[in-house]
């Protein structure tokens, strides 16, 4: 009986994914973090809560974790244009509502 062949790595795969996020030894904290937000990470789980064996409550959860401009990139990315522009539109409504009365 001929021994079972051990299957070849590829360059594509878990252990290849974890060195582009996490680059080198070298890297702080800090860079690591910074990898994760601009590369995002995809967490999966399931979750089972059972009484005496009998499943009871069954969650699949899936958290998404990465840089907010790289989910919404057509978003406007000055916070404090965005926040002005509300803010002098909740102004000019509010005197609006006071003209009226």
């Amino acid at each position: 009986m001929a021994a079972p062949r051990r299957r070849r790595r590829t360059s594509a795969g878990p252990d290849r994914d974890a060195d582009l996020v996490l680059d080198s030894s070298e890297a702080s904290l800090l860079d690591l973090v910074d990898n994760v937000l601009n590369k995002g990470v995809v967490l999966s789980g399931d979750l089972t809560i059972a009484l005496a064996q009998v499943d009871l409550i069954y969650a699949r959860l899936s958290l998404l974790l990465c840089a907010a401009d790289r989910v919404l990139p057509t978003e406007d990315t000055d916070l404090m244009e965005r926040h002005h522009a509300r803010h002098a539109r909740r102004v000019a409504a509010a005197r609006r509502r006071a003209a009226i009365r």
